[in-house]
């Protein structure tokens, strides 16, 4: 990988982090980008979506220029709200618009504030 690769992925890393902080939701980046399987975790982010004390959301972040395949992505979600992949014989692939994500995290922060509330979803 180039000096230039690195550092634009962690820079593409240290902006989501930074979009989750703004929002109230605590995120880190994994050290390395998880090469040293930090935690147990391989992944790029660690997202605490329904709080700090629940086990977070392991987060890998892509970046790319031309982005083809992503531009496919968002041509089917035109204007829906989520998009389900789905292979033959796997498990579905859930992508979300950054807008219904962080409304996502906002209905899960107003729900952990109530009383009375559920237990939480477990991760991993």
């Amino acid at each position: 990988m180039s000096w230039a690769s690195r550092d634009k992925g962690a820079r593409i890393e240290r902006e989501i982090v930074a979009l989750h902080r703004g929002l109230g939701v605590k995120a880190e980046r994994v050290p390395l980008s998880g090469a040293t399987r930090h935690r147990g975790n391989g992944a790029d982010i660690d997202v605490y979506a329904c709080g700090s004390e629940i086990k977070p959301l392991a987060a890998e972040v892509k970046a790319r220029g031309n982005a083809e395949d992503f531009v496919t992505f968002e041509r089917w979600l035109a204007n829906a709200d989520v998009l389900f992949l789905r292979r033959d014989r796997a498990e579905p692939i859930v992508v979300l618009p950054w807008r219904v994500w962080s409304r996502l995290l906002a209905a899960v922060g107003e729900t952990e504030s109530r009383p009375g509330r559920s237990a939480p979803m477990e991760s991993r």
